[in-house]
């Protein structure tokens, strides 16, 4: 076959070769935005990975702290029978039993306040406490006799019978010293539950408890009150 009967292969037109080169870079460029991508949010996952494993080893030695310091209320117990600590909670137990329809404590209800207390009070000095400790709330508690409000009103003046037995200064027994008693206005506070957490009998429901409450993660306690104890340490329930 002669060389004249042989077509030339067919060369690329200028267009192609123009083109082709561009789409190549593209698709380079798609390929390299996409691993950048990846990259990126392999580090984004592995940074909040990081953070919620330090916040949760924070709030692991968090709750080891308060649990270190409610052993230690726990062991000032010892010398109090009758008075027990569930979780986060001090129950005063037969040692603080409300007579029916009553707020008032008699001497040696009172006396057994003002001698446990200050046992949670150079717990709130420690340094966890210190450190973690929020406010010790004065929970009163009645029976299921009698109407919502009555109650409610009962209970919260039982809360309010703890803290006029723990703000009476000399000549009262056990009375604590002027700083625990700034301590106990600083800190303490008083709340009524009615009869929303029934005992087992009318007689264990009339009961007061304290709970004591603590910072979160990142929280400030506010500022205390920089006053001076006032003269005047009668109690409004017997007004």
């Amino acid at each position: 076959m002669s060389l004249a009967g042989k077509r030339a292969p067919a060369r690329p037109s200028r267009r192609d070769e123009a083109e082709r080169p561009f789409w190549i870079s593209f698709s380079d460029l798609m390929t390299a935005l996409m691993v950048l991508f990846l990259v990126a949010m392999t580090v984004a996952l592995l940074a909040i990975t990081d953070e919620i494993a330090e916040t949760e080893d924070l709030k692991a030695a968090r709750d080891e702290d308060i649990a270190r310091l409610m052993a230690s209320i726990q062991q000032a117990t010892v010398d109090f029978p009758g008075v027990t600590v569930r979780g986060r909670v001090v129950d005063f137990g037969d040692r603080a039993r409300f007579e029916s329809n009553s707020h008032r404590l008699n001497e040696a209800q009172a006396r057994l306040l003002r001698a446990f207390v200050p046992k949670v009070l150079a717990a709130a000095r420690d340094p966890l406490g210190e450190k973690w400790l929020k406010r010790i709330v004065v929970e009163g508690f009645a029976d299921a006799r009698g109407s919502y409000l009555h109650n409610l009103n009962l209970s919260l003046q039982r809360s309010e019978r703890v803290l006029c037995v723990l703000m009476a200064g000399p000549p009262a027994a056990e009375a604590l010293s002027d700083a625990e008693r700034l301590q106990v206005r600083d800190l303490f506070l008083v709340s009524g539950a009615s009869f929303n957490a029934l005992k087992d009998s009318d007689a264990e429901s009339r009961r007061i408890e304290l709970r004591l409450e603590f910072l979160e993660l990142g929280e400030s306690r506010g500022p205390s009150r920089q006053q001076a104890l006032d003269g005047d340490a009668r109690c409004p329930l017997d007004h």
